[in-house]
């Protein structure tokens, strides 16, 4: 595998009409990094906490950017901190000391540093990176899966006490679908098979798609409308139809996506990730419009605020530049604009699908 250009056109499928320009790209990079810490952890920004998902989404920005080199650094933290069941603390804080603040362990957290790591090896082609990797998602992938329930569906996350919570969420469980395929895809290049990954994966694509009674309603949120499809598991007819059900629930024109009904607050992480999965679905002219429309988020050095409350005092709220805001934005451009390791992670295409329960029927 070839490695990615390291010269001044390393970012140019950053550069996206009304979006971003290649100076606004480079100071966005630069923004990342300026909060990524010596250590690697990538907190939502300096002197607040890191979370296992927000960390590998910013390094996985890094890694579109070409910044491997810092990206790695994101990715051998991960390695240094996993628990010995695989497991990540929900949240740590921006201390030299990275003291966990949440002992919880979340499964869809547990689960994407997968994405992160099979994105960073198709942006590299680095294979002792992958080896040294492969046993940190593999004990991850096994300590999510030990949440599933008989349904599919994934149980969120063992309490600090080690309590599992068989609940699950739809949003959490679409993320792990993600991270499950990415998984599969990383045993697939290292030629070891996880068949029970497989049937994991296909049990809760299922579920995520027929049966939502297996979930908690949080209907009320955006990201339990357009996750299901940014996480791969619903697919074509179905997938574009969920779309244009919720669209003019959670789409504010001009100003973009809407967190939770009826709240009059947009946030630029929801309005990207939406854009990512209009991206998936083939409707990237929709995809520009939404990317366009938070541009009012953008603030002076590069960074994004988290959201804007458009209604009453019509202000930026919380007051807060988020890492994970910039590197969400920073994916959608990467997918808009073709670069190969951001389109493989989220198209699905190259992604391995698992087996679903009425294949295993007819085999079995």
């Amino acid at each position: 595998m070839t490695l990615p250009g390291r010269g001044p056109d390393r970012t140019e499928h950053l550069v996206l009409p009304g979006v971003l320009t290649a100076d606004q790209a480079d100071e966005t990079v630069a923004g990342i990094l300026a909060v990524q810490r010596p250590d690697g952890a990538i907190p939502w920004f300096r002197g607040h906490h890191l979370d296992p998902w927000d960390h590998t989404e910013a390094a996985m920005a890094l890694d579109a950017s070409g910044e491997h080199e810092a990206a790695a650094r994101a990715y051998a933290w991960l390695a240094r901190h996993q628990n010995e069941d695989g497991s990540w603390y929900a949240a740590y804080d921006d201390g030299e000391a990275t003291r966990p603040t949440d002992l919880s362990r979340e499964t869809n957290f547990c689960a994407y540093p997968a994405v992160g790591v099979w994105h960073h090896y198709l942006a590299t082609g680095d294979e002792v990176f992958l080896d040294r990797m492969w046993p940190v998602v593999r004990s991850a992938i096994g300590f999510v899966l030990e949440l599933q329930q008989p349904g599919g569906q994934i149980g969120w996350k063992r309490e600090a006490d080690g309590t599992p919570v068989d609940d699950a969420l739809l949003t959490g469980s679409s993320s792990v679908h993600q991270a499950l395929r990415c998984a599969l895809a990383i045993a697939e290049e290292r030629e070891e098979p996880q068949p029970d990954w497989e049937l994991a994966a296909g049990s809760l694509a299922h579920a995520i798609r027929e049966h939502p009674e297996r979930f908690l309603d949080k209907s009320r949120y955006s990201m339990d409308w357009y996750y299901p499809v940014l996480g791969g598991a619903m697919t074509g007819a179905q997938a574009k139809a969920r779309i244009e059900e919720g669209w003019d629930r959670f789409v504010v024109p001009e100003l973009g996506v809407r967190c939770v009904l009826p709240n009059p607050w947009v946030t630029g992480g929801e309005s990207c990730e939406l854009a990512l999965a209009l991206w998936v679905v083939g409707e990237s002219d929709r995809a520009l419009d939404v990317l366009q429309s938070i541009g009012h988020l953008r603030a002076d050095g590069g960074m994004y605020w988290t959201g804007y409350v458009f209604e009453g005092e019509k202000a930026v709220w919380p007051e807060e530049l988020t890492s994970w805001t910039a590197a969400s934005l920073l994916l959608a451009v990467a997918a808009l604009g073709g670069d190969e390791a951001t389109t493989a992670v989220f198209s699905g295409e190259r992604l391995p699908s698992g087996l679903e329960p009425d294949c295993c029927e007819r085999v079995g």
